[in-house]
């Protein structure tokens, strides 16, 4: 699938947004989850390291940019509905503010 077909698969919500699942591409870990306008998909898509929208900042955000921790776009997939993407990158550092490698580092405690 090229650019523009998958743009045409992407279903964007009412604000213009996709949720992305990051996954390391070696280890199939879940990094994180964050949100991708149209812009930022072709950003990602051009530049082969993930690009977010980033919610809280209104505007566009690239991961890693300030912390050198970029994740380098192995492949880039969208579910049947077209409503979520999968991106599996390389990671060149943690994916979470906290420095943990994934976002998803807190879990139920089964006792």
């Amino acid at each position: 699938m090229n650019e523009k077909e998958l743009l045409v698969a992407v279903h964007f919500d009412g604000s213009g947004l996709v949720p992305a699942i990051v996954q390391d591409a070696d280890t199939h870990q879940v990094l994180m989850m964050a949100w991708m306008n149209a812009e930022s998909l072709h950003r990602t898509l051009a530049s082969g390291e993930t690009v977010f929208w980033s919610r809280s900042r209104q505007s566009l955000w690239h991961k890693g940019a300030t912390s050198g921790n970029v994740q380098r776009v192995v492949d880039l997939r969208v579910d049947c509905d077209g409503d979520t993407l999968l991106i599996l990158v390389r990671p060149a550092g943690p994916a979470c503010h906290t420095g943990a490698t994934s976002c998803f580092f807190r879990g139920l405690d089964a006792d």
